[in-house]
């Protein structure tokens, strides 16, 4: 049996025929005028759900998000078609009535809704209803204060809502580094000591000792004797020396930067306009005191009488 409170989630459910085979989704409620019961229902069925059947409520069971109806699919998908206009007029209601075995028009003892002759009174269910048309809507009907100016009714309070900024990050790529290498020729500098032969004459007198070396040859004559010099160079030369090794690393750097961006928010304020008769305002002082009335415990003396009871005991107390 489905209960009034769960009416408002029957919209959106999977109905079900009695042996459990799946119908579709529950498209709307319809409530009976007069009693203000729910009555019938309407489910999807037909190819990709494009029709819309009507079955009583009576009978089915609600659990979960899903619909058990009293009837089997057959019937369901059967029944007469109707045009989903926010009302069943009377003649839709008998058919579907007739359809379904109730009894039109009078007490059936199973506690289906019966129609009436006259008028059809089996309408759409809609949680913002106003049947009478006082602006309220039924749920909320005499439990707000005042009315609402801009629409309908729908609750006691106003709800004032605002813009967050909502800051993240993502990660994107910001570049690319590579290594490489290449190959550049300079100049270097090394001093390198070199040594040379240089010609020296040296003269030496004429002793016993290398007399006969002397006069060895002729008395007088032309003789040239040469000497080989002998200078060294420098060589130059390169080898290929590991030096070091590089590699490419990325570490993680933080930093802060500065974001900025509109919001928008609602602000309520109390128009109080003309406060006239009886009405009194919030901020209304009275009696002179520096104090609102509506703090002041609704002492109406001027500021004389109270300062001159404060510094004058009562003599009642003193007794």
């Amino acid at each position: 049996m489905i209960t009034q409170d769960q009416v408002q989630s029957l919209t959106g459910a999977t109905a079900y025929d009695r042996d459990g085979d799946k119908l579709g989704k529950v498209g709307a409620v319809y409530y009976d005028d007069q009693t203000n019961e729910p009555t019938w229902l309407t489910v999807n069925t037909g190819l990709f759900g494009l029709n819309e059947s009507f079955v009583p409520v009576q009978g089915a069971d609600f659990s979960g998000d899903r619909v058990t109806l009293a009837y089997d699919k057959a019937t369901i998908k059967d029944a007469p078609n109707v045009s989903e206009d926010g009302h069943l007029s009377p003649q839709e209601e008998e058919n579907l009535y007739r359809h379904y075995g109730v009894n039109y028009g009078t007490d059936t003892g199973t506690g289906y809704a019966t129609g009436t002759a006259d008028t059809g009174r089996h309408g759409l269910v809609d949680q913002d209803r106003d049947r009478n048309r006082d602006g309220v809507y039924d749920d909320v009907e005499g439990r707000t204060v005042g009315h609402d100016t801009s629409g309908p009714t729908t609750d006691q309070a106003m709800t004032r809502s605002e813009e967050q900024l909502r800051v993240g990050t993502e990660t994107r790529e910001a570049g690319r580094a590579r290594l490489r290498k290449h190959v550049v020729t300079e100049q270097q500098q090394v001093t390198v000591p070199v040594t040379h032969e240089e010609v020296t004459l040296e003269r030496e007198a004429i002793t016993d000792a290398n007399r006969g070396d002397a006069y060895d040859g002729p008395a007088i004559s032309e003789e040239e004797h040469e000497v080989v010099l002998h200078a060294e160079r420098p060589v130059v030369d390169t080898e290929a020396v590991a030096v070091e090794r590089v590699r490419l690393g990325k570490e993680t750097v933080t930093e802060h930067e500065n974001v900025r961006g509109e919001v928008r928010k609602e602000e309520i304020e109390l128009d109080k306009g003309d406060v006239t008769g009886r009405g009194v305002r919030s901020d209304r002082d009275r009696d002179g005191d520096g104090v609102p009335d509506s703090v002041d415990r609704h002492d109406n003396r001027g500021v004389g009488e109270k300062v001159k009871d404060a510094v004058t005991p009562d003599r009642t107390d003193r007794r």
